[in-house]
């Protein structure tokens, strides 16, 4: 065929972000949001708790605007950041609420701290981020904080016996297999001098 025909046109057309369905799946992948690896904090009550947020973006960002919500629609902190050479940008928040992340180091943190926490502050925590840059890829990751009364000790006791137990048997193994190689060595030894 003759550069400039219908099929060549129709192949130039289906580039890997021209495909509808990949399309999606290109921008699915190059913008994610984090909370950290584990989505639970638990506060004591009258106490300050950071609230963990992180993005990650593929093609870097633009304009991008950042939202915390608590349970799912009272808006407490909205930011805004221009570029990565930039610091973020509050444009409205929560009395209670403080901005403590940065994206001009090696992190997007976008993490805020929740002073003088109640108990009517437990619930479900929500970071949402929306790129322009990437065709307005909206990405969220959702914390959930518990507040209590007095924080409670964990008994690793059981825990400490079975590590304890565990690690003796080994270290009693070791010792088993260098006493029998000394034996061994010892009577390989008397064998040869006779």
């Amino acid at each position: 065929m003759p550069k400039g025909t219908r099929g060549d046109k129709a192949l130039a057309s289906l580039s890997p972000l021209s495909l509808p369905g990949l399309h999606i799946f290109a921008i699915a992948f190059t913008l994610e949001v984090s909370v950290g690896k584990t989505n639970t904090v638990m506060a004591l009550n009258n106490s300050n708790v950071l609230l963990p947020c992180i993005f990650i973006t593929c093609i870097g960002f633009q304009d991008l605007v950042f939202t915390w919500y608590f349970n799912s629609t009272e808006l407490i902190y909205h930011g805004k950041i221009k570029s990565k050479a930039t610091e973020p940008i509050r444009i409205w928040s929560n009395p209670r609420v403080e901005f403590v992340g940065s994206t001009t180091k090696k992190e997007n943190n976008i993490s805020i701290v929740l002073n003088s926490v109640e108990f009517s502050d437990a619930g479900k925590y929500t970071c949402h981020v929306k790129n322009p840059k990437e065709k307005n890829a909206q990405h969220n990751a959702t914390i959930f904080l518990t507040v209590v009364h007095k924080m409670v000790e964990t008994d690793n006791t059981v825990t400490l016996i079975i590590v304890g137990v565990v690690g003796g048997l080994i270290g009693l193994l070791i010792l088993f297999m260098l006493i029998k190689r000394v034996v061994l060595f010892i009577i390989k030894k008397t064998q040869d001098g006779k």
